[in-house]
């Protein structure tokens, strides 16, 4: 079995013997750890330019008039 499965497996586990309070302390961690995660995947893609071309298709349509307030 790869070492990783059998962390998760581990994880998960140890998890589901949580007390509820301990859980949700848990879930409130791992929420901000995956914001984090993302954010930081977003910066790298903007840096290494992967958002340009949607960003210059949409500059392209508001120029146009395609776009509206919200």
């Amino acid at each position: 079995m790869d070492a990783e499965i059998t962390t998760v497996e581990q994880l998960k586990s140890a998890v589901e013997k949580l007390s509820p309070e301990k859980r949700a302390q848990f879930r409130h961690w791992f929420e901000e750890f995956a914001a984090q995660e993302w954010d930081q995947q977003m910066e790298e893609d903007f840096a290494a330019g992967k958002w340009d071309a949607l960003a210059d298709e949409a500059l392209g349509d508001h120029a146009k008039g395609l776009s509206r307030k919200i």
